[in-house]
C-alpha cells in the first residue's frame, strides 16, 4: 500500500508537488472527524467498507492534515524515509528562530498527550513553527502514521515517547535515523 505522501515524494531526484486543493483539503481536515472532509475521501487508504472510523482511519486522517499543514508552500516534499518526526523537531530547537526553552515546552505538551486529539494540536503547532525556520525539515510521515496508530493504545504512549525524546535531544552521526 502506498499512501498519499509517498506518492508526492522524490524518486530518483525528482519531486511531484501534490495539487493545492488536495492541500486545501487535509488542511480543512484539521480538527474534524475522518470523513468529514469529502475531498479527503480519495486520499484515505484505510476506509473499511461498512464505515467504521478505526484507529488506523483516525491516525491516517492526522497525518494527512498534518502533512497538508506541513506540505503547503513548500517547493519540496516534506515527507522523507528514515527521519523521525522528533529530528525534524530539532531542527526548529537548534534554529534560534524560538528560544530553546519554548520549543522544549511545546514538545514536551506534545509528548505528554493522552490522546490523539490533544496530541495531533500539539504537532499543529510544531510543524507550523518548523515551516518558519527557513530550511528544510522533512520527516517521515509513514513512520508518524505508525506512532499515531500506535499512540491510540495507551501502553505504546511510554514507549514512543522513549525514542521521541531519544531522537530530540540526541544529535544522530548518519543522514537517515532509524
Amino acid at each position: 500500500m502506498t499512501y498519499y505522501w509517498e506518492e508526492h515524494a522524490t524518486h530518483e531526484g525528482k519531486w511531484q508537488a501534490p495539487p493545492g486543493a488536495d492541500l486545501a483539503a487535509m488542511r480543512a481536515g484539521l480538527s474534524r472527524e475522518p470523513g468529514d472532509v469529502p475531498g479527503m475521501w480519495p486520499m484515505y487508504r484505510q476506509l473499511s467498507d461498512d464505515g467504521r472510523v478505526t484507529s488506523r482511519l483516525r491516525a491516517e486522517h492526522a497525518v494527512l492534515s498534518l502533512y497538508g499543514l506541513h506540505q503547503q508552500g513548500q517547493h519540496y516534499s516534506v515527507h522523507t524515509d528514515g527521519i523521525s518526526i522528533a529530528s525534524a523537531f530539532r531542527l526548529l530547537r537548534e534554529s534560534d528562530r524560538f528560544s530553546v526553552d519554548a520549543v522544549d515546552a511545546r514538545f514536551t505538551r506534545a509528548a505528554a498527550s493522552s490522546d490523539l486529539e490533544s496530541l495531533t494540536f500539539h504537532l499543529r503547532g510544531l510543524i507550523n513553527q518548523l515551516k518558519s525556520i527557513g530550511r528544510q525539515a522533512p520527516f517521515d510521515y509513514t513512520q508518524l502514521l505508525s506512532d499515531l496508530t500506535r499512540w491510540q493504545n495507551p501502553i505504546n504512549q511510554a514507549h514512543i515517547r522513549r525514542i521521541w525524546a531519544s531522537k530530540y535531544f540526541t544529535r544522530s552521526n548518519t543522514s537517515k535515523e532509524k
